[in-house]
Protein backbone atom coordinates (compact mmCIF):
# COMPACT_ATOMS: atom_id res chain seq x y z
CA UNK A 1 0.00 0.00 0.00
CA UNK A 2 2.67 2.44 0.33
CA UNK A 3 4.49 2.36 -2.50
CA UNK A 4 0.77 2.73 -4.23
CA UNK A 5 0.52 6.04 -2.26
CA UNK A 6 4.24 7.04 -3.08
CA UNK A 7 2.84 6.39 -6.83
CA UNK A 8 0.18 8.47 -6.22
CA UNK A 9 2.08 11.35 -4.43
CA UNK A 10 4.35 11.26 -7.41
CA UNK A 11 1.44 11.56 -10.03
CA UNK A 12 -0.15 14.16 -8.47
CA UNK A 13 3.17 15.73 -8.02
CA UNK A 14 3.64 15.54 -11.66
CA UNK A 15 0.14 16.63 -12.63
CA UNK A 16 0.58 19.72 -10.59
CA UNK A 17 3.55 20.57 -12.08
CA UNK A 18 2.18 20.86 -15.64
CA UNK A 19 -0.47 22.62 -14.34
CA UNK A 20 2.17 25.14 -13.12
CA UNK A 21 3.64 25.29 -16.58
CA UNK A 22 0.59 25.89 -18.12
CA UNK A 23 -0.24 28.57 -15.68
CA UNK A 24 3.41 30.23 -16.32
CA UNK A 25 2.86 29.78 -19.67
CA UNK A 26 -1.01 31.85 -19.63
CA UNK A 27 0.62 34.46 -17.59
CA UNK A 28 3.31 35.12 -19.89
CA UNK A 29 0.63 34.80 -22.70
CA UNK A 30 -1.86 36.90 -21.14
CA UNK A 31 0.98 39.65 -19.84
CA UNK A 32 -1.24 39.66 -16.59
CA UNK A 33 1.17 39.08 -13.77
CA UNK A 34 1.56 39.77 -9.87
CA UNK A 35 4.11 42.31 -9.97
CA UNK A 36 3.61 45.74 -8.68
CA UNK A 37 2.06 48.22 -11.23
CA UNK A 38 5.53 50.57 -11.45
CA UNK A 39 7.67 47.05 -13.01
CA UNK A 40 4.31 45.42 -14.51
CA UNK A 41 5.05 43.53 -17.69
CA UNK A 42 4.18 45.47 -20.79
CA UNK A 43 2.73 42.92 -22.60
CA UNK A 44 3.69 40.72 -24.95
CA UNK A 45 3.08 42.45 -28.37
CA UNK A 46 4.74 45.68 -26.51
CA UNK A 47 7.64 43.69 -25.77
CA UNK A 48 8.59 42.22 -28.39
CA UNK A 49 7.89 45.36 -30.49
CA UNK A 50 5.18 43.90 -32.91
CA UNK A 51 4.53 46.35 -36.03
CA UNK A 52 1.33 46.56 -37.23
CA UNK A 53 0.85 43.38 -39.73
CA UNK A 54 2.37 41.48 -36.65
CA UNK A 55 0.03 42.90 -34.08
CA UNK A 56 -3.03 41.95 -36.23
CA UNK A 57 -1.81 38.37 -36.88
CA UNK A 58 -0.93 37.94 -33.24
CA UNK A 59 -4.24 39.11 -31.92
CA UNK A 60 -5.62 37.20 -34.35
CA UNK A 61 -4.52 33.48 -33.13
CA UNK A 62 -4.18 34.91 -29.65
CA UNK A 63 -7.74 35.28 -28.72
CA UNK A 64 -8.81 31.64 -30.40
CA UNK A 65 -5.63 30.18 -28.14
CA UNK A 66 -6.04 31.85 -24.81
CA UNK A 67 -10.08 30.96 -24.89
CA UNK A 68 -9.05 26.86 -25.76
CA UNK A 69 -6.98 27.21 -23.08
CA UNK A 70 -8.97 28.76 -20.32
CA UNK A 71 -11.40 25.90 -21.65
CA UNK A 72 -8.52 23.20 -20.88
CA UNK A 73 -8.12 24.08 -17.97
CA UNK A 74 -11.37 24.48 -16.38
CA UNK A 75 -11.52 20.46 -17.57
CA UNK A 76 -8.53 20.09 -15.56
CA UNK A 77 -10.15 21.44 -12.44
CA UNK A 78 -12.99 19.50 -13.26
CA UNK A 79 -11.06 16.33 -13.43
CA UNK A 80 -9.05 17.16 -10.17
CA UNK A 81 -11.46 18.14 -7.74
CA UNK A 82 -13.40 14.81 -8.76
CA UNK A 83 -10.58 12.68 -8.27
CA UNK A 84 -9.70 14.79 -5.01
CA UNK A 85 -13.20 13.82 -3.44
CA UNK A 86 -12.69 10.34 -5.03
CA UNK A 87 -9.77 10.24 -3.20
CA UNK A 88 -10.97 11.49 0.37
CA UNK A 89 -14.27 9.78 -0.22
CA UNK A 90 -15.03 7.00 2.67
CA UNK A 91 -14.49 4.09 0.36
CA UNK A 92 -12.04 5.37 -2.57
CA UNK A 93 -12.78 3.43 -5.78
CA UNK A 94 -8.83 3.58 -7.36
CA UNK A 95 -10.73 2.89 -10.91
CA UNK A 96 -12.34 5.84 -10.88
CA UNK A 97 -9.40 7.94 -9.04
CA UNK A 98 -7.37 6.47 -12.42
CA UNK A 99 -9.90 7.47 -14.47
CA UNK A 100 -9.71 10.99 -13.30
CA UNK A 101 -5.76 10.67 -13.59
CA UNK A 102 -5.88 9.55 -17.03
CA UNK A 103 -8.01 12.55 -18.18
CA UNK A 104 -6.36 14.90 -16.41
CA UNK A 105 -3.07 14.01 -18.58
CA UNK A 106 -4.87 13.19 -21.61
CA UNK A 107 -6.26 17.46 -21.16
CA UNK A 108 -2.68 18.83 -20.14
CA UNK A 109 -1.25 17.52 -23.13
CA UNK A 110 -3.54 18.54 -24.98
CA UNK A 111 -3.12 22.03 -23.54
CA UNK A 112 0.86 21.45 -23.79
CA UNK A 113 0.01 21.11 -27.55
CA UNK A 114 -2.29 24.22 -27.73
CA UNK A 115 0.94 26.05 -26.36
CA UNK A 116 3.53 24.50 -28.64
CA UNK A 117 1.16 25.08 -31.50
CA UNK A 118 0.68 28.97 -30.36
CA UNK A 119 4.27 28.96 -29.67
CA UNK A 120 5.14 28.01 -33.20
CA UNK A 121 2.67 30.01 -34.98
CA UNK A 122 4.05 32.89 -33.08
CA UNK A 123 7.89 32.20 -34.33
CA UNK A 124 6.65 32.21 -37.89
CA UNK A 125 5.53 35.92 -37.17
CA UNK A 126 8.37 36.71 -35.83
CA UNK A 127 11.72 38.23 -36.66
CA UNK A 128 14.69 36.48 -35.48
CA UNK A 129 15.33 39.30 -32.71
CA UNK A 130 11.97 39.17 -31.59
CA UNK A 131 12.26 35.37 -31.69
CA UNK A 132 15.29 35.26 -29.78
CA UNK A 133 13.61 37.99 -26.99
CA UNK A 134 10.79 35.88 -26.36
CA UNK A 135 12.74 32.63 -25.84
CA UNK A 136 14.84 34.20 -23.30
CA UNK A 137 11.79 35.55 -21.72
CA UNK A 138 10.18 32.33 -21.48
CA UNK A 139 13.22 30.29 -20.33
CA UNK A 140 13.57 33.00 -17.99
CA UNK A 141 10.40 32.06 -16.21
CA UNK A 142 10.66 30.79 -12.66
CA UNK A 143 10.20 26.70 -12.40
CA UNK A 144 10.40 25.54 -8.92
CA UNK A 145 8.14 23.13 -6.81
CA UNK A 146 4.99 22.49 -7.29
CA UNK A 147 2.28 24.11 -4.84
CA UNK A 148 1.74 20.15 -3.76
CA UNK A 149 5.59 20.06 -2.82
CA UNK A 150 5.05 23.08 -0.96
CA UNK A 151 1.91 22.01 0.91
CA UNK A 152 4.30 19.01 2.12
CA UNK A 153 7.46 20.41 3.06
CA UNK A 154 6.16 22.24 6.23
Amino acid sequence: MKSHLLRFALVLSLLVNAGVLAAVAWRGLSGDGARPAAEAFPGLPRYLQLDERQLRHWHESEAAFLARLAAGAGDVRTHRDRMIAEIFSDRPDHARIDAERAAIARLQDEQQKLVVGQLLRERELLTPVQRERLAKLLSEQPVGPSAFERLHRD
